[in-house]
């Protein structure tokens, strides 16, 4: 997992509360656990007019030209900015995987689904969680000034505008530090390599019938 240590980039406002992930990625593309691929397909029934197949060619699909991510000053976002209860809905890990895919770095909303709130920091992606107040003042921004970008700091916990507003943001400090140093779950397990072969080189010293072969 590639280390998150900050990320300036343009942002882009999904204006909705309670997006499911079935709408972040459609059940129909959960066939595959490789990771990679899914962001020509993510908000799939919400980008395009037809209905959409893994594998599927994208580039000729008819799209929605009132969907946000269709609209050209947008393209080339990598910060979501969203509503209240993101990620609600089943725990696929295919919906991270699509917003990775995509582009997207960072998303910012007034609040989070556990789980997929969980499967971000996974995944190397920064969710951050702002007040209401805060989340509509984004909004505002994005939506009048053409290019509006944010500039998120992970080690100073800070979200600066283009404009020069900043705002700070809590986060667990465990999940800040996998983040910062690129660990996953499995990362982290694997830093102590050295320790868990140091145990089981004595347990087996200690255990030595556990290598004795059964007759």
């Amino acid at each position: 997992m590639q280390k998150f240590i900050s990320h300036i980039g343009l942002v882009a406002p999904l204006d909705r509360s309670n997006v499911d992930t079935d709408a972040i990625i459609p059940k129909q593309f959960l066939k595959s656990i490789r990771r990679t691929g899914f962001g020509p397909y993510l908000f799939d029934e919400w980008r395009y007019l037809d209905h959409g197949e893994p594998g599927q060619d994208c580039t000729n699909r008819p799209l929605n030209q009132d969907f946000v991510l269709n609209e050209g000053r947008y393209q080339g976002a990598t910060v979501l900015l969203t509503r209240e209860n993101f990620g609600c809905g089943s725990s696929r890990e295919h919906a991270p995987w699509a917003l990775l895919d995509y582009g997207f770095q960072v998303i910012l909303a007034e609040s989070f689904a556990d789980i997929f709130y969980s499967n971000c920091f996974k995944n190397g992606m920064l969710p951050i969680v702002l007040s209401s107040h805060q989340i509509g003042e984004l909004f505002k921004a994005t939506l009048s000034i053409p290019g509006f970008s944010l500039d998120v700091d992970l080690e100073q916990q800070t979200v600066t505008s283009s404009t020069g507003t900043r705002y700070t943001f809590d986060l667990d400090a465990y999940r800040k530090h996998c983040l910062l140093n690129g660990l996953d779950e499995i990362g982290q397990t694997l830093s102590y390599k050295q320790e868990i072969a140091d145990f089981e080189s004595e347990h087996l010293k200690k255990n030595s019938w556990l290598t004795q072969e059964v007759r």
